[in-house]
């Protein structure tokens, strides 16, 4: 195992302005947006030496789950006493979450001098190439951390599709696609094949698969693999024993009965990925994760804003993406499930959209959710160019129930279109559980209120006061 892990909470107050002028130098490089594409973040790596090649593990792609995915192997791999790079996404609170060793977002200091270092390359690569994006920069920048850490492996989210995601300029031996559905249609294509392709086309010749995916995605995936001569695992949900307020019991092949850490019976889908992701680790010689590091690790995972349950002032918020239609589907499911240990009272739905999402999809799948036919819906907007404003993102739930699936619905919606006002309305309302969903940059700013946790502080900006 690698040397102790050097990242310091504690920052030098110096750092603020340095810090967010590498912030704004990064959102600078937004502007260039999404460009599907390998070449740009290969010569980028090449300019700072190729730190990928020194790094093994798993590439995780798939519509929902990936996330998950990440948080329950990894939690595993820290178990089993392995220092491993990971990299959720998006953040909630702080850029920084986006690059974690040992479960510990990269400090300040450390980010700032890794975005000038990889800004200061990425001047040098050929300009026919074009600029990086953001997102290209934050790959490089993850990959020259990783291995100036010397983790001992990194499990990586892809971030759009697979095929020609930045990420896919790494190969560490596994590769993973946990299921495929419709999202990101406008760069992925329009079907499930369209986008079954895209997904699939990280399994490279010499690795090890594991798919979670089903049906014609499925297919999809496993013909990729054997073409490449790739072994593939099919990972089947594991079936749910129990449920409870704090996460699920399910069986799995290798381990039996076993707890997950992880609220929402969709999680027997995303731990049976896991588990298969760990068997392919070990089958490849990159890490070797023992029965009892996996039910300690199951157990322990966490997923901030992901079927998080919070206690405020007394009051119980659940706060989930959903931010597509799979993924309030899921959501839905859930609250009715974890209605029996929540408190009682009316539920208060605190949601918001963006408006390039399937918005009348996403309220169509939480409004069949029984937990919420009387709740109060609270419409508001995040301050993004791409947020639905909150009038329409209510008109939409006024439309939903005047349809059949929500005739009996007894729900009021309001507009407040203030992320912060609108979750302290529906903390100030009467007793009932608040749910809060729709968009992870509404569950990041709700969270970064109701929720201080040190590490996630980022320095100040001295500049503006």
């Amino acid at each position: 195992m690698s040397g102790a892990h050097r990242t310091d909470p504690t920052e030098d107050p110096s750092i603020g302005a340095a810090y967010h002028e590498a912030l704004a130098a990064l959102a600078e490089r937004g502007r260039f947006g999404i460009r599907l594409g390998l070449g740009r973040t290969q010569a980028l790596l090449r300019e700072l030496g190729d730190p990928q090649r020194a790094i093994r593990g798993a590439l995780v792609a798939g519509t929902n789950g990936k996330g998950s995915v990440l948080a329950l192997a990894g939690s595993a791999l820290r178990a089993a006493g392995y220092r491993i790079g990971e990299t959720p996404k998006p953040h909630l609170v702080t850029y920084r979450e986006r690059l974690q060793i040992g479960g510990r977002p990269v400090d300040a200091a450390t980010f700032t001098r890794l975005v000038r270092d990889a800004i200061a390359a990425a001047d040098r690569i050929p300009r026919r190439l074009g600029p990086p994006t953001e997102f290209e920069l934050l790959t490089a920048i993850v990959f020259r951390w990783f291995a100036e850490e010397q983790v001992d492996l990194a499990i990586v989210e892809v971030g759009l599709g697979g095929r020609l995601d930045a990420t896919h300029a790494w190969d560490g031996g596994v590769a993973v696609i946990t299921n495929v559905d419709l999202d990101h249609m406008d760069r992925l294509g329009p079907t499930i094949a369209h986008i079954a392709r895209e997904k699939a086309a990280i399994i490279e010749r010499g690795d090890l698969a594991v798919t979670g995916a089903s049906g014609e995605a499925r297919a999809i995936v496993t013909r990729r693999a054997r073409r490449l001569g790739v072994p593939i695992t099919i990972a089947e949900p594991a079936t749910v024993t129990g449920l409870d307020r704090d996460g699920l019991v399910v069986d799995l092949p290798r381990l039996g009965s076993t707890r997950i850490g992880l609220r929402g019976r969709h999680q027997a889908a995303n731990a049976a990925v896991a588990d298969a992701l760990l068997d392919a680790l070990e089958t490849a010689g990159i890490a070797t994760i023992p029965d009892d590091a996996r039910r300690r690790g199951y157990a322990a995972a966490r997923w901030p804003g992901r079927l998080e349950l919070l206690e405020v002032d007394g009051r119980e918020v659940l706060l989930d993406g959903a931010h597509n239609p799979a993924g309030a589907a899921s959501l839905a499911v859930a609250l009715d499930d974890l209605r029996p240990f929540l408190g009682g009272g009316r539920p208060t739905l605190v949601t918001a959209s963006m408006a390039d999402k399937d918005v009348a999809g996403i309220v169509r799948a939480l409004a069949a959710s029984e937990t919420l036919r009387d709740a109060t819906v609270v419409a508001t907007q995040v301050g993004l160019t791409r947020a639905l404003p909150a009038d329409d993102l209510a008109q939409v739930w006024r439309t939903n129930d005047l349809g059949d699936v929500a005739a009996t619905a007894t729900r009021s919606i309001a507009v407040q279109p203030d992320p912060g006002a609108a979750i302290d309305l529906a903390l100030d309302g009467p007793p009932g559980p608040v749910v809060v969903a729709g968009s992870l940059y509404l569950v990041g700013a709700v969270r970064a209120r109701l929720v201080d946790d040190p590490l996630l502080r980022d320095p100040v900006d001295n500049r503006s006061r």
